[in-house]
């Protein structure tokens, strides 16, 4: 059975709003994470992800609050991410209404974590958050791409390729890859970095970063993304859900 493409609307939240900027920087606010989730469950969205940016204390308390409001009023999964740093906060999540949880920073610095998470509380709700860039000037990885941490500002000089394949030998369900080099660019996602994990890895791939046109979630799909990641041409209204899934049809990708 050929499983469908998945269309995702990303809620990049700080302090309880939805932001976006280009690169992680020159923020925008782009409005109510909760009444924004709601239209994109009207328009047929397959999934909303929020990423709580700041991830303070009170971040994470204010995430709790909106993530259950919105579970209240949405029908489609919620996965969280943002600050999540133990199977407690996995617990605090869940219960308060997400489908599945993102994990970055912290399983890069203890990775036992995504196997903690997966025993207690299976794969299937675990997805690995990476933010991967070129590597710079005086870092080298095998790949040519490292993971980065605080929204591309700091390199770890950790292959994102060897990254990925381990969190996967570690239990991790789902990979989420953003491209920090094209996020909020909408020149188009970086399909070498797509095509490189997609060949490492089996678990579902969700592309990030760069989605400006229909075409380039085509692409990504082409490249071999089974999910489909965009923020601030939804938002801001360049280009709706149903666009992306009928120029999606139209290729031969099935969709939902």
């Amino acid at each position: 059975m050929t499983v469908a493409i998945r269309v995702v609307p990303c809620l990049d939240v700080d302090a309880g709003r939805v932001v976006k900027g280009v690169n992680f920087e020159n923020l925008r606010d782009a409005g109510d994470p909760v009444e924004l989730a709601r239209r994109y469950d009207a328009e047929t969205a397959d999934e909303v992800t929020f990423l709580d940016v700041s991830a303070s204390t009170d971040g994470r308390a204010t995430t709790l609050e909106m993530v259950s409001r919105t579970a209240e009023q949405v029908f489609v999964p919620l996965t969280v991410g943002g600050g999540v740093r133990s199977t407690q906060d996995v617990d605090a999540l869940l219960r308060a209404g997400a489908d599945k949880v993102g994990v970055n920073t912290a399983a890069i610095a203890r990775p036992e974590l995504i196997a903690e998470i997966a025993a207690r509380y299976g794969s299937q709700v675990l997805v690995l958050s990476v933010d991967a860039r070129r590597t710079r000037e005086g870092v080298t990885t095998p790949s040519g791409f490292e993971v980065t941490t605080h929204g591309g500002r700091r390199g770890t000089g950790l292959d994102a390729i060897e990254w990925v394949r381990r969190a996967e030998e570690l239990g991790v369900g789902e990979v989420l890859l953003n491209s920090i080099d094209a996020d909020g660019t909408t020149s188009g996602f970086d399909l070498e970095m797509i095509t490189r994990v997609r060949s490492e890895v089996s678990v579902p791939l969700i592309a990030s970063g760069g989605a400006g046109t229909v075409e380039h979630f085509v692409d990504a799909a082409r490249a071999g993304a089974d999910a489909l990641l965009a923020a601030s041409v939804f938002h801001f209204g360049a280009l709706s859900v149903g666009q992306v899934k009928a120029a999606l049809r139209e290729a031969g990708f099935p969709v939902r």
